[in-house]
């Protein structure tokens, strides 16, 4: 199994989309042409084993019927994740652990827009959110600084952490980054015009809405980054790094 990601379509719709994630995730992109004689399904199940992730673009229930029978044993089968061709949802479906495809999911969402949608034991059990702004170029031990003060404040603990938030502008920051690297949970970039339609703050900051157009950042994206959550601990800063925590509210 090679150590790439690999693309595949089913339909001439699903095309460009196809492109786009093949220029922008490094992958390759397959589907759109078949060897003579093979079937669209035949021809993804003789390339199933040469990549070691999978972004398939189609329908969940499409991908169930093509991976059967190619599954083996989970810490050998390759992470996939499933995009419609709408970009609505992006599913973990296999090896969201071993297969790095939890990972994965949040990767294309953040490039797409799409909802990452997690499965996982681990993952579903944990309740928080911690949204994230901070000063460009600020240092991952700032940024972790910030992030334990607040848990504490919160009464809360790292283990508790789900994913974090933050806008999509500062989505290439390196503290940041490599803060969600260290501790292992992803990174969820949410857009700046869903924040526009729904500034949630408690207090919103001039300072921001002059760099940015929003009233806020930590806030508004830890609650849009969860389902049915509420904010445990409204903005506190340190250093240049702002913080909130949200919680997600179970529906049973």
């Amino acid at each position: 199994m090679n150590a790439g990601l690999g693309i595949w379509v089913v339909r001439n719709e699903g095309a460009k989309l196809g492109r786009y994630l093949e220029t922008h995730l490094d992958g390759k992109l397959g589907g759109l042409i078949c060897k003579a004689g093979m079937t669209n399904r035949e021809a993804f199940s003789a390339s199933f084993i040469d990549y070691s992730q999978w972004i398939m673009v189609m329908a969940v229930g499409i991908a169930v019927r093509y991976l059967d029978g190619l599954t083996k044993r989970k810490i050998d089968d390759p992470g996939v994740v499933v995009l419609d061709e709408g970009c609505r949802y992006v599913v973990s479906l296999l090896g969201g652990h071993e297969g790095g495809a939890n990972l994965l999911a949040y990767r294309v969402a953040n490039l797409t827009g799409a909802v990452p949608v997690v499965t996982t034991a681990t993952e579903t059990l944990k309740p928080l959110v911690v949204g994230i702004g901070c000063r460009k170029g600020a240092s991952v031990d700032q940024v972790g600084a910030a992030v334990t003060e607040a848990l504490s404040a919160a009464a809360r603990s790292e283990k508790e952490i789900r994913e974090v938030a933050t806008v999509d502008l500062k989505g290439d920051e390196p503290g940041i980054l490599r803060w969600c690297e260290q501790l292992g949970v992803p990174l969820r970039l949410i857009p700046r015009s869903l924040i526009q339609e729904r500034p949630w703050v408690a207090e919103g900051s001039t300072l921001v809405y002059a760099h940015f157009g929003i009233e806020g950042v930590c806030e508004p994206c830890a609650l849009l980054a969860t389902f049915k959550g509420r904010l445990i601990l409204r903005k506190t800063a340190r250093n240049g790094v702002a913080v909130a925590i949200a919680e997600e509210v179970s529906g049973i």
